[in-house]
């Protein structure tokens, strides 16, 4: 990332060496600011010991490395599939929007089949016979 976008990053991103995942200034705002008052919250509730105050955000933001981890691991090896497998994919992944041709029967009546096969009736061998 440029030297000048990088200034313009938030702390939050910055400090934990983020590359692939760029979160806003809102969003770094709720991973920090916003766990820690949930963790007060929750140790004013005592549904958890005042550690979860400390714990909680810096859980939070091993998960968002771990994102960030991750991430990178699927753009490297997105960038190992050949240009042509990424068309045919592309191909193949494409929504079909329309009506699909339906070969209508000239003589059709609604309810009444046409032509079909005579079926022979079977007989039943009973045992009782």
């Amino acid at each position: 990332m440029p030297v000048d976008e990088e200034r313009y990053r938030p702390l939050y991103a910055r400090l934990l060496g983020l590359r692939f995942v760029n979160p806003g200034g809102v969003l770094c705002f709720l991973f920090f600011e916003g766990t820690i008052a949930l963790a007060v919250l929750l140790a004013l509730a005592e549904l958890v010991t005042w550690w979860a105050v400390l714990v909680l955000p810096v859980v939070v933001a091993a998960m968002v490395k771990l994102n960030d981890m991750v991430a990178a691991v699927v753009v490297r090896s997105a960038a190992l599939v050949p240009e042509q497998e990424r068309d045919r994919f592309r191909r193949q992944m494409e929504p079909v929007v329309g009506r699909a041709r339906v070969e209508w029967v000239s003589n059709g009546v609604t309810g009444v089949v046409v032509t079909a096969d005579p079926v022979r009736p079977t007989r039943r061998t009973d045992p009782s016979d």
